[in-house]
């Protein structure tokens, strides 16, 4: 089965762009448009997409505010992914407390497009090194300031990977860090998002920081 997107943008050729190049790749299928954050909500819940291409700035309802209406109705959750023409801080820190899976800036390349829909259809986190970092130092600035802390339900090693997804590491990565092999990590990766009742890596990341597990500039 095809992974089925609806693209939200104000812009029509943004839209046919998106459309034509995401259509001709075998494993994607556009599904259907919105043209503001409210038709997004609407056409969400109508065509049940797999991903939404959501835009920030739209007129009737931006796109930040869409996202968190799509996610905290009740119905279908697709994965969200934030488009936007800014690669400004507090973007990437609303986006993601809004529930987004990841965060493209709309001058990255057809295929990165296309490879960004297939990782957030996956579960993923879509959060480019540079992101990451601009995401850490907006929870320096506005975060928290919470003593450390170990969530009761994970145990001291998934505690130890959840650090290290928090500080922007792939699965490869944190296996290389705790000596580990790369399917020890996915299945440590898939009980902590289990039990913390979290979507994905990214609200995970938002959740490490605002509960204290690690804190700004360790």
């Amino acid at each position: 089965m095809p992974i089925r997107v609806l693209i939200a943008d104000d812009q029509g050729m943004v839209r046919t762009g998106f459309t034509v190049f995401l259509d001709s790749q075998p494993d994607l299928e556009v599904v259907g448009e919105a043209v503001d954050g409210r038709d997004a909500v609407a056409r969400t819940a109508e065509l049940r997409p797999d991903v939404v291409l959501m835009d920030v700035r739209m007129p009737v309802m931006d796109g930040l505010a869409a996202t968190r209406e799509i996610l905290s109705s009740g119905g279908h959750a697709p994965k969200i992914l934030i488009l936007t023409t800014f690669d400004l801080d507090d973007y990437v820190y609303e986006a993601l407390r809004a529930g987004a899976s990841g965060f493209l800036l709309k001058d990255a390349s057809a295929q990165q497009l296309a490879e960004a829909v297939r990782v957030v259809a996956a579960g993923e986190a879509l959060l480019a090194p540079s992101v990451t970092r601009r995401l850490i130092a907006e929870f320096a600035r506005v975060g928290p300031s919470r003593p450390r802390a170990r969530p009761d339900d994970i145990t001291e090693r998934e505690t130890e990977v959840l650090a290290l997804i928090a500080r922007g590491l792939s699965n490869q990565e944190i296996a290389g860090e705790l000596v580990l092999s790369e399917q020890t990590v996915k299945t440590h990766v898939g009980r902590i998002l289990a039990k913390l009742g979290l979507r994905d890596r990214a609200q995970a990341i938002v959740y490490a920081y605002e509960t204290g597990v690690v804190r700004p500039g360790e």
